[in-house]
């Protein structure tokens, strides 16, 4: 069997028509409606139905002006600048305020670059992915975005660990260990969980699920063995800058830059 065989036009797999629009706002009064039935808001203050139709909401207006702004931003050095630095902005922020809402946000942006930006200058520098937007942006979007998810997760189950069991910290600052090294204990292995989701794609590739990268390069007419070895450095490169994010968060909560308000160092 060729390549030619085996390769799907985008349109065929997925027209954009009124039956792919009524489907998308059906399946996202779907995901509304089951969050509303079933309560599944964590409390009174988080209303889960509404932030699922937002973000579907955002989601079609920002892919909307992403698609009118790509050609800008793969044809012109600014451009494709600018677009990289919203792209990281836009997560720091996010992942900012998913932790808390004092200043100390901003540090969000440590662990999503400590990643990202030595894993795209390493593959700038070996010429391994050119300095082109239309291959640099979609390889540092996925970075980026595995970045900001398990920083939200790895800071969010510290710092909510840190609040549960913040007599142990006393405990153990009391038997002599520093500040730092207790609230270390306690926030490193919760923080740990938020690799899982990543260590399950990687293990269960090609046997559960097919990646958008995969799937991608296949129906732009790559090669099977091509698409799959694109596939296999994302997942690997995801997995390491999911491990540095995770490593710098933790470092950062436990050493009390990143915090909640009302928290104060033991």
């Amino acid at each position: 069997m060729t390549v030619r065989h085996v390769t799907l036009s985008a349109r065929s797999l997925l027209p954009v028509n009124l039956t792919l629009g009524v489907l998308l706002v059906l399946l996202l009064a779907v995901a509304a409606g089951v969050a509303y039935v079933f309560r599944l808001s964590p409390g009174h203050s988080v209303n889960r139905p509404r932030e699922i139709v937002v973000a579907g909401v955002r989601a079609a207006a920002q892919l909307a002006a992403v698609s009118l702004g790509l050609t800008w931003a793969v044809t012109n050095v600014a451009g494709l600048a600018a677009f990289l630095v919203v792209m990281f902005g836009v997560a720091t922020r996010t992942a900012g305020r998913r932790l808390t809402s004092n200043h100390t946000w901003w540090l969000t942006a440590a662990p999503i670059a400590a990643g990202v930006v030595p894993t795209v200058a390493a593959l700038l520098l070996t010429g391994l992915v050119p300095a082109k937007g239309l291959v640099l942006i979609p390889i540092s979007g996925i970075l980026i975005g595995g970045a900001l998810t398990v920083t939200v997760l790895a800071g969010r189950r510290a710092l909510d660990e840190l609040e549960l069991r913040r007599g142990e910290v006393e405990a153990a600052m009391a038997l002599g260990l520093l500040d730092r090294d207790a609230r270390m204990e306690i926030a490193r292995p919760a923080a740990s969980d938020a690799l899982l989701p990543g260590l399950d794609q990687t293990r269960t590739v090609g046997l559960v699920t097919l990646p958008g990268a995969f799937v991608g390069m296949l129906l732009g007419g790559a090669s099977p063995l091509m698409a799959g070895a694109v596939q296999l450095f994302v997942l690997i490169a995801l997995m390491a800058v999911q491990a540095i994010a995770v490593a710098v968060t933790v470092e950062l909560i436990a050493r009390h830059r990143l915090f909640r308000p009302g928290a104060h160092a033991v």
